[in-house]
């Protein structure tokens, strides 16, 4: 009988009370009679930020969230975890008859389900393989290192002192294994750079474990080997948070980004650095809107709280998927596509746009190959994750530069300074950025090496002859219907022969533009 009593025990706690116990999100209806203090509550630099940026010191989504509601809803529930004052919201363990009991609060505005999820981690990161003579590598890796700080002008920046001092930058990751001790990051330890870290798994100041994707990433934004810079930005501050776990990714990470945000906000940051994505596992392409996924939202109202949102476009452009991740379809934020070093173009792993609602993504791009912190040494690795702590580097030095810039006066800027803009395409965005758009450095005179001409019905692009060199020439060209932002046709062309591209005129629609980018000029055709 007492083994009976037990089995039949064992089956009520697995198929009733245990399984129907599922995790919630309580929206409250107001932060009513709240006390805030934004002067106690964030960091000096936050409201620096805030003042930079034209935000009021009090404002709503900033306070926490009224203390009674929440305890009464602690009670009736069996756990609650995360509050969000962005969202005005928690999350709560709870079984059925208890959400039903909340519904009844009068303070209660919304209760939604978070539907469990645990998939393969998308760390916008791939392997590579290396079987090069030792020599090889060894002057392969100083050349890579070199340039791909040098294909965004870095040396311009670093000749003019400018590395990101007074910048400080959060970086979101799987973990930072080794930071506290790699010699990439000794300057960073010894000049006290690392203001604060936050594992918002474990809920602890650790993130020296659990992965060594943030360490990789970080090198790329301040690290430094043997006197030699791998990112541009080695005299700014950080915050580390690990958002993320090394194997799986619940839906509870996407959560945890919220949670740094929040905490990257308060504590100061003005940059964020996410080279993380969400795609297949847990959304449809039609989802990549900007409006969906809750890291969406959380990475757009960053942006609104004057932080600059840098996030990988990600690594599914050989895939079945192909297109950008989540969060990089937010608006208002740089989203990073990769380069290949040695042609100097897309990378096809990397992933492409536009959004699904058919917004201009990538913004720009950067080396989607790159030397990194490995063990107590270096490596090569691929991937966007790589591509976007570069830009953040970069974008932490143009902020050293203008202080006084908004978010978006930012973003914008580093948006003009792509080697391609003004043309644009889903694959590069505006190229890669250059810092002598900023330090004023004088580059070469753009030659007039390419026209138009139409013949027997077609539009043909034709170069000059004495333009076409061996190697890396290429011509980029886009086609844009008239009255839309979307374009409907772009292309890369690899110029051998002086007519490179014939465009069908039947093709084009009166107005439509078709706009070319070659050897640093842009002309555009409209059809009449």
């Amino acid at each position: 009988m007492r083994v009976f009593s037990l089995i039949a025990g064992l089956i009520f706690f697995f198929s009733g009370g245990v399984l129907a116990q599922q995790k919630y999100w309580v929206f409250y209806t107001d932060k009513q009679d709240v006390q805030f203090n934004p002067y106690e509550y964030f960091d000096g630099k936050a409201i620096e930020r805030r003042l930079r940026n034209h935000l009021p010191l009090f404002d709503e989504s900033d306070l926490p969230l009224q203390e009674s509601y929440t305890s009464t809803v602690g009670m009736m529930v069996d756990s609650a975890g995360f509050q969000s004052r962005w969202l005005n919201a928690q999350i709560v363990y709870a079984f059925d008859q208890q959400i039903q009991a909340l519904y009844a609060l009068s303070f209660v505005k919304e209760i939604i389900l978070i539907h469990p999820n645990e998939n393969q981690t998308i760390s916008c990161e791939l392997p590579i393989q290396n079987e090069m003579p030792l020599q090889y590598q060894i002057r392969q890796k100083d050349d890579l290192m070199r340039n791909q700080l040098m294909s965004m002008e870095g040396n311009l920046f670093l000749d003019n002192n400018i590395t990101g001092k007074g910048v400080r930058i959060a970086v979101f990751d799987i973990g930072f294994s080794e930071v506290n001790h790699h010699p990439a990051f000794e300057h960073l330890r010894g000049n006290g750079k690392i203001l604060k870290t936050w594992d918002f798994v474990k809920n602890t100041e650790d993130v020296y474990a659990h992965g060594t994707h943030g360490r990789m990433v970080l090198s790329n934004i301040a690290g430094v080997w043997s006197h030699e810079m791998m990112g541009l930005a080695v005299d700014a501050e950080f915050l580390l948070a690990r958002t993320e776990k090394a194997r799986t990714e619940p839906y509870s990470e996407e959560e945890n980004w919220l949670a740094a945000a929040e905490w990257a906000d308060k504590n100061g940051a003005d940059i964020i650095n996410s080279s993380l994505g969400y795609t297949h596992h847990r959304y449809f392409i039609s989802d990549m809107n900007g409006q969906v996924s809750l890291v969406t939202k959380a990475a757009a109202m960053a942006a609104r709280k004057g932080m600059l949102v840098v996030n990988a476009m990600g690594n599914e452009g050989q895939g079945d998927w192909k297109f950008l991740g989540t969060p990089a379809d937010a608006d208002s934020i740089l989203s990073v596509a990769g380069i290949h070093p040695e042609t100097g173009i897309h990378v096809g792993f990397s992933s492409y746009g536009p959004t699904a609602d058919r917004r201009r993504k990538p913004n720009v791009s950067a080396y989607g190959l790159a030397i990194v912190a490995s063990g107590d040494s270096l490596t090569k690795s691929q991937g966007t994750s790589f591509s976007t702590p570069l830009i953040t580097g970069f974008a932490a030095c143009v902020l050293q530069m203008h202080p006084d810039w908004t978010n978006m006066q930012l973003l914008k800027a580093i948006e003009e300074s792509g080697n391609l803009y003004p043309y644009y395409d889903y694959a590069h965005g505006y190229g890669i950025p250059q810092a002598s758009h900023f330090v004023g450095a004088a580059g070469p005179e753009p030659s007039d090496a390419f026209h138009f001409k139409t013949e027997n019905g077609q539009l043909i692009i034709e170069v000059e002859e004495a333009s076409i060199t061996e190697g890396n020439n290429y011509l980029y060209y886009h086609i844009q219907r008239q009255g839309k932002s979307y374009l409907s046709k772009y292309s890369v062309v690899k110029v051998a022969h002086t007519e490179v591209v014939y465009i069908d005129l039947a093709y084009l629609n009166k107005g439509d533009v078709v706009r070319v980018f070659y050897q640093s000029v842009v002309k555009e055709f409209v059809n009449e």
